[in-house]
């Protein structure tokens, strides 16, 4: 869904409750590195994404405490034109708050009110849809001296005038005839904006880039794997890529994809110690027997790496999982902290990337310090009962390295692994809590299949090109036994100890895919769920103390901040990003829900229209039929479909193939999958991948899935 006159509908919307838009100067002008730095007292603001540089989503303000917080009501909301994925974290400076919804856009409010101040909408291209793995999803912007940055799925970064949403100046980062894309947050460091990417799955090169925050010129890019071509970049990373990374690479497909190793997500940065950090990703394909003939690390992939921040220069890395080919991405939330190890204080850095270990290290010299598996399971358990056993038993501390299952890297056979492709821990933030010592971890468990791709493809550029049997994740036929899958998947709000390596409290969830993280010093620890409960938990015990219906899901992290002499606390509401692929792991949604801004604070008054929420359609597949063979068309909806319209045709939020009135004819099929009609709305034609037989081979195979879903819906009650 797009906008096209938001700022007027909104106006409307805010003048119906009463508020007057309201304009005027701010001061984010004010906003520089003296500040940024100083931003750990400054509990009034959220200036950074993750609120300070260490990111450790932690906030000083106890208004909002375990006494007060049953006197929490909703102060506020605003509900946007966009629908899909809803991940940012706002940004807050002196009373302005700033969010990004999907498709990029930018939306700038009073932070008291909720009066609509601006928005901004970069006009991203419908079908560069296509070229996100995860949902047209955006999680937030930066600020920095009277201005608001924010990366636009098309592979832009834009400055804006931080009063009035005027753009001020505009770069493309990547090259857009390739399948970049930009989901994450700027930061910006002494002046310059940082920016990565995504796309590792359909096929390219991975890199971080910093621009000049006032003029929009380059200053240094860090490529995290070799060149293909096997030259030099005159980049920041020639030398470290020639020396270390460049003998960790062999022959493999990645000199056709660029390898992956995109930089989507998790940043930090340590003042004193002037040094910045950032999460790489996935190879490309995610097979490394394909990707590099099954030999070397495959450097940078899933890895931290440190790096200057004036120069890209590099420092020190380390990487999570050697040879990655499981998708383990290393790009999770990275965290800054000191800690108490062996009766020394020690300044580390903090990840639970997907592969499920949570790793601390020193952050000035990479030196792994721990590293303990983190399952969402009782904490005593040692592998989720009744689940397929973990890829790796441990990580031995003198390498560094993981102590693998012998298996687990389908070179003979499928295996059926956790964790799986979503991880124990995704892109959803942490928190700490400096007085408990706990960092508070949103977990997942969610097993898969993997195995070699049988049909041998090559590699096609801008399809997904994973080097995987994308058929064994499949749906079971049976109805009962997917009723089964479904009950075996879940999630768990984790109450982790970094020092003890073990968890002191959890809280089980009923589905895998839910919010990020806040902690306060009022000793309160906020999360959303996927079924749309905004929720407080006791910091130190885990025990529930407050709870709002949001009607809609969440898996953006709340933030808070004050105005005046009170505390409000924000959350992005709307569900979507990577479980689009997974609907059997989500809660049921008829529809893609609109998503909205909620803030919260001591009694609050406001009330939330409550959403329309339409029945599923009724499959009528009467004089339906079709020439296609649905055995062959498993295996092309599979490989090309599952990936937004969920495995075995089960859709999700996302239009559900089997309900949709464009299976029923094969013409109004075809002008969509091979001619592009619905292009501009993400579903580009996919003719350069698939055969004309192909066409109408899926559209077969998705007929037979109605059926058999037409069948279960008779026999319900």
């Amino acid at each position: 869904m797009r906008i096209s006159a938001l700022a007027a509908m909104a106006a409307a919307l805010v003048l119906a409750a009463g508020c007057q838009p309201q304009g005027g100067s701010t001061t984010a002008a004010q906003v520089n590195a003296e500040r940024l730095t100083a931003a750990e007292t400054d509990g009034a603001n959220w200036m950074n994404y993750g609120r300070t540089y260490s990111e450790q989503r932690h906030s000083p303000l106890d208004q909002v405490n375990l006494e007060t917080v049953s006197q929490l009501g909703l102060a506020w909301y605003h509900e946007f034109e966009t629908d899909r994925g809803h991940q940012a974290t706002p940004v807050v400076v002196d009373g302005t708050l700033y969010t990004t919804t999907s498709w990029s856009m930018v939306h700038a409010f009073d932070a008291a009110t909720g009066a609509l101040k601006w928005s901004y909408d970069p006009k991203v291209p419908g079908e560069t849809a296509h070229k996100a793995c995860c949902d047209v999803v955006n999680r937030g912007v930066a600020v920095w001296e009277g201005k608001v940055f924010v990366g636009t799925l098309d592979g832009r970064l834009v400055a804006l005038d931080a009063d009035t949403g005027a753009e001020l100046w505009s770069v493309v980062t990547v090259d857009q005839s390739k399948p970049y894309t930009i989901t994450g947050a700027p930061r910006v460091v002494k002046g310059k904006v940082l920016i990565g990417n995504g796309g590792a799955e359909l096929g390219v090169r991975g890199y971080l880039s910093a621009y000049d925050a006032g003029s929009g010129e380059l200053a240094w890019r860090f490529y995290t794997t070799p060149n293909p071509e096997g030259r030099a970049d005159n980049a920041a990373s020639d030398a470290v890529l020639a020396e270390l990374a460049g003998p960790t690479w062999s022959d493999g497909t990645w000199k056709q994809s660029g390898g992956g190793g995109t930089v989507w997500d998790a940043m930090a940065y340590d003042p004193e110690l002037d040094m910045l950090y950032f999460g790489v990703g996935n190879g490309n394909p995610w097979n490394h027997q394909q990707r590099s003939g099954g030999e070397g690390d495959n450097l940078f992939i899933s890895s931290i790496v440190a790096v200057d921040p004036d120069t890209g220069d590099y420092k020190w890395h380390y990487q999570t999982t050697p040879g990655d080919t499981w998708d383990f991405t290393a790009t999770q939330h990275l965290m800054l902290a000191e800690l108490p190890i062996e009766g020394v204080t020690r300044k580390v850095i903090m990840q639970l990337p997907k592969n499920g270990f949570f790793y601390v290290l020193d952050r000035e010299t990479g030196k792994l310090l721990s590293a303990n598996p983190v399952y969402p399971m009782a904490p005593e358990a040692a592998t989720p009962p009744g689940m397929p056993v973990a890829w790796a038993s441990g990580v031995d501390l003198a390498t560094g390295r993981p102590v693998e299952n012998p298996s687990a890297r389908y070179k003979a056979a499928p295996a059926l692994l956790f964790p799986g492709p979503f991880g124990v821990h995704n892109w959803h933030p942490m928190a700490w809590s400096a007085a408990e010592k706990l960092v508070y971890i949103p977990t997942m468990l969610v097993p898969s299949a993997y195995g070699n791709d049988p049909t041998g493809e090559p590699f096609n550029p801008g399809a997904w090109n994973t080097g995987t049997g994308m058929a064994l994740g499949a749906l079971p036929d049976d109805e009962a036994q997917r009723q089964g899958l479904r009950a075996m998947l879940r999630g768990q709000l984790v109450a982790w100890d970094p020092v003890a390596g073990k968890a002191r409290w959890s809280v089980d969830r009923a589905f895998p895919w839910n919010g990020g993280i806040l902690a306060t010093a009022g000793g309160l620890v906020f999360q959303g769920t996927a079924e749309g409960q905004f929720q407080a938990f006791n910091a130190a015990t885990g025990e529930k103390v407050w709870e709002y219906q949001t009607q809609n899901g969440i898996v953006a992290a709340p933030m808070t901040y004050q105005v005046g002499n009170d505390q409000y606390v924000a959350v992005m509401v709307g569900y979507g990003g990577a479980i689009i692929a997974a609907p059997i792991a989500a809660p049921d949604r008829p529809v893609s829900l609109k998503g909205r801004l909620m803030v919260f604070k001591i009694g609050g008054t406001a009330t939330a229209t409550a959403y329309d929420l339409p029945e599923p359609l009724p499959i009528d597949l009467a004089g339906v039929t079709t020439t296609g063979d649905p055995a062959a068309g498993f295996g092309v909806y599979m490989r090309h479909c599952q990936v937004c319209h969920g495995a075995s045709a089960v859709g999700g939020l996302l239009p559900d193939l089997r309900r949709s009135p464009i299976t029923r004819d094969a013409a109004s099929w075809r002008s969509v999958v091979w001619d592009g009609a619905a292009a501009s709305r993400g579903m580009v034609s996919f003719k350069q991948w698939i055969t004309e037989a192909d066409v109408e081979n899926a559209r077969a195979y998705v007929i037979q899935e109605a059926r058999r879903q037409a069948a279960v819906d008779a026999a319900k009650p």
